[in-house]
């Protein structure tokens, strides 16, 4: 599926994948792993962007906010059992996500690269392109299914699968794009309007991981990176509006 132009609804594209990590959705509050604002805050915007701007929304969440994998190593468990766990973790995020999202109105579903039955359904490709069709906001849970893959590599997956568009990457902690450096240690680090994929991978820019970058430079998917914790940022991204650091 091409790129397209603005339509008269205001979207720059038709179908989109985004990619929202697990520590955005995290609460200030020690007790608690998901701010029910912020969450309120995200579908809010889903909805409007599926019922307004008539975009094709799917959604890849991640789940460091709970559990990550490499935190595994720090209690001696093995790599494949962390990395397990932290697919479990993104489910937990999709369920919240798909419970706020359709308080609002809005139908949803969570396909599972994991088989859960009585939470979600199975990820099969041509289902979840269906769903989206028919204006059905779509949350991919469990990553790839596979151990040693990131949620940032299932999103380019998903979104080569399901025939997207573009891979929308929300940030958070008040990082607004890709920088020559972390800007909340070096002041004076500089953010990139847009970059080459080759340009990501020779300053070993941590913006994805090597492999979702990779695969995105392969399958020609635009990256665009943005604050996810601003207000109406998602829809401004939906938009065309120039924010954020945008890879292709």
């Amino acid at each position: 599926m091409d790129t397209v132009a603005q339509s008269s609804s205001g979207a720059k594209w038709k179908r989109v994948v985004l990619k929202l990590s697990g520590e955005a959705l995290a609460s200030s509050s020690s007790d608690e792993v998901i701010d029910a604002k912020v969450l309120e805050q995200v579908a809010s915007e889903i909805v409007e962007a599926t019922q307004v701007l008539k975009v094709e929304m799917a959604v890849v969440v991640g789940g460091g906010n709970i559990w990550r994998g490499g935190v595994g190593a720090g209690a001696k468990l093995e790599r494949a059992t962390s990395d397990n766990m932290g697919m479990l973790a993104t489910t937990i995020n999709a369920l919240a996500l798909q419970n706020a999202i359709e308080k609002m109105g809005q139908p949803t579903r969570v396909q599972s690269a994991i088989v859960m039955a009585e939470l979600a359904e199975p990820y099969i490709r041509r289902r979840a392109i269906r769903q989206l069709e028919n204006g059905i906001v779509v949350i991919f849970a469990a990553g790839t299914g596979s151990p040693y893959f990131t949620t940032d590599t299932a999103a380019a997956l998903r979104c080569a699968e399901i025939d997207a568009q573009i891979v929308l990457k929300g940030t958070h902690s008040g990082i607004d794009g890709i920088y020559t450096a972390d800007p909340k240690v070096y002041p004076d680090a500089v953010k990139y309007d847009t970059l080459s994929f080759m340009d990501v991978v020779s300053k070993d820019l941590k913006v994805m991981d090597l492999t979702a970058i990779t695969f995105c430079k392969d399958n020609d998917l635009p990256v665009h990176v943005f604050d996810l914790m601003q207000p109406g940022n998602i829809l401004r991204a939906l938009r065309g509006e120039f924010l954020g650091t945008l890879v292709s």
